[in-house]
């Protein structure tokens, strides 16, 4: 035969009608690459200069004391590239290095080293001096020696973590035997308690995102970041949790763990920063205060599979995936990272906590039912189990707000 089809074309035309369409893909980069050199050859710009100082930012992201003086890490993160002229140490000017030497281009980080001899358990102010005559100051509350990495200070950190982390979880989980013959009242109750400590835990999770947003460059755009991210981690966490319908069980269960565990992960780096600038003073007290602060934890993660019965082992990774994080964020919290990096790591958690409110919220409203009536959210057993589930976190966070 040799008639075609009529819904064919010939390659030829194919091919002109695909080199088109990138033509016009292509053109509008163009456009833009052609109006970014022609303004940067221009100098258009001139024509607005009034001698004016370019508009500076300098951020503090880590400080470190030793017996050779002072070492901070800073980022530049202003209009154009910035030069430290000099530095104050409490009013009085002393010579620094830097690395890298010269200018600090916008978003860039050097370490500025003075070789200060600080007090141990007093304040010091550091005031540093751009070209333009601009300052930026930086406190430090309490002078002690920055914590070294080794293999005691590891193990010490790590049995702390598991101690706020791990332990409280698996206390939590230790009543799964209890609640197993729970009746249909007391299952609501619990999911709704579990609904509950999650809101808090958000609510709380966002609050955190938000002071170390605060404390970050202005470069990252702080709280812009802090709830983009969020809203990341929460639609990528639900389109991955909905593959296969809406999780329930083991899977609901593993979920809720893991929103827990990206918590802990971010509390963790911020204990582990705290010790990091020497203003951690954990006492006795305070960690009890903690475990006791995280038993609810274990419960709601429990509350799922009360009607499964899994196995040891699934128990045993639930209670490491919810508590190991903690472990981990102060291991590396010690090293000192940047507050936008605990921020990020706070966000992400805060993401997952709402995707696991929305599955056990969800859950509650089905019921016995394979059909959704959020009017079993409304009835007492739920809205007790709720404020049971905020009255407590929120009782049991004043044993570890400082």
């Amino acid at each position: 035969m040799n008639e075609n089809p009529r819904n064919l074309r010939p390659v030829s035309t194919v091919a002109s009608s695909g080199a088109q369409h990138l033509l016009w893909l292509a053109l509008p980069l163009i456009v833009l690459v052609a109006a970014a050199a022609w303004l940067l050859q221009s100098n258009l710009l001139n024509g607005f200069n009034n001698g004016a100082p370019p508009v500076e930012n300098l951020t503090i992201e880590r400080t470190v004391l030793d017996e050779n003086g002072l070492r901070l890490k800073v980022r530049g993160g202003g209009s154009e590239p910035m030069t430290i002229a000099q530095v104050q140490v409490d009013a009085a000017y002393w010579q620094f290095t830097q690395e890298p030497a010269g200018t600090i281009p916008r978003g860039d980080t050097a370490w500025v080293a003075i070789p200060f001899p600080w007090v141990l358990g007093e304040a010091h102010n550091v005031t540093f001096v751009t070209n333009t005559g601009a300052t930026f100051e930086h406190e430090i509350p309490v002078a002690v020696p920055t914590p070294k990495v080794s293999g005691k200070a590891l193990v010490s950190q790590a049995l702390l973590g598991a101690f706020v982390g791990i332990l409280p979880v698996a206390v939590g989980l230790l009543c799964y035997p209890a609640l197993r013959g729970a009746g249909r009242n007391t299952m609501t109750f619990l999911l709704a308690m579990t609904v509950g400590l999650l809101a808090f835990l958000f609510v709380d999770t966002i609050q955190e995102a938000l002071e170390f947003a605060a404390e970050s460059a202005a470069i990252f755009q702080g709280s812009v970041m802090v709830i983009l991210t969020a809203v990341g981690s929460f639609l990528m966490l639900v389109a991955i949790g909905r593959r296969q319908g809406s999780p329930t069980g083991l899977a609901l269960a593993t979920y809720i763990a893991l929103g827990i565990g990206l918590h802990n992960f971010g509390e963790g780096l911020a204990i582990g920063a705290a010790f990091a600038a020497g203003a951690a003073g954990l006492g006795t007290f305070l960690v009890l205060g903690f475990t006791l602060h995280n038993i609810t934890e274990g419960i709601g993660i429990a509350a799922p599979i009360l009607k499964v019965g899994p196995k040891l082992v699934h128990f045993l990774g639930l209670t490491l995936l919810a508590g190991g994080p903690a472990v981990f964020g102060i291991w590396l919290g010690s090293l000192a990272v940047a507050p936008h990096w605990t921020a990020i790591a706070l966000a992400i958690g805060a993401g997952a906590i709402a995707q696991v409110i929305l599955e056990v919220t969800g859950l509650l409203a089905r019921s016995d039912s394979d059909r959704a009536s959020y009017t079993q959210v409304l009835t007492p057993a739920a809205l007790s189990g709720m404020a049971a589930g905020l009255a407590f976190m929120y009782a049991t966070a004043m044993l570890v707000k400082i």
